[in-house]
């Protein structure tokens, strides 16, 4: 099963990025995720931790942007907040008997490597301003508007 983090986390720094002049609260931003406001927090945390967002507790608390969407290139989000390789090698060692299983965990572990380097090339290329243009030309593509200028 494929993790979401990287696709939430993307969701929520675009919500941030639309809502820049205020701080949104993780009860806002779980409703549009469709998913529960601690998954939200959490999320938060991480890219807290990452100095993507700042955040502040209390009735007028919520969450912002440390710097603007042009700044954050997507290799930031993903390395926040995902914490695992692309693809996962077997949770048990193969069978060292067998000539494939003696010498599979070598050539996937290479190949998860080479695999990993280049998402992490591909999302140092892309921006989340350019996720934010690439939202508006969608909702522009429908006849609806979606960020205020």
């Amino acid at each position: 099963m494929a993790n979401s983090q990287f696709a939430m986390a993307v969701h929520v720094m675009a919500m941030l990025a639309k809502n820049c002049d205020e701080r949104i609260k993780s009860s806002y931003i779980a409703k549009s995720v469709n998913t529960n406001a601690v998954v939200i927090r959490r999320l938060l945390s991480d890219l807290h931790e990452a100095n993507l967002v700042v955040s502040q507790t209390g009735y007028s608390g919520g969450t912002c942007l440390t710097r603007q969407p042009a700044d954050v290139c997507l290799l930031e989000i993903y390395e926040a907040v995902s914490h695992d390789n692309i693809f996962g090698l077997h949770a048990k060692e193969p069978d060292r008997d067998c000539e494939i299983g003696s010498t599979i965990t070598g050539v996937l572990g290479k190949l998860q490597v080479e695999i990993d380097e280049a998402v992490k090339q591909k999302f140092a290329s892309y921006t989340l301003q350019d996720v934010i243009d690439e939202l508006v030309k969608c909702k522009e593509e429908k006849g609806e508007k979606i960020l205020s200028e």
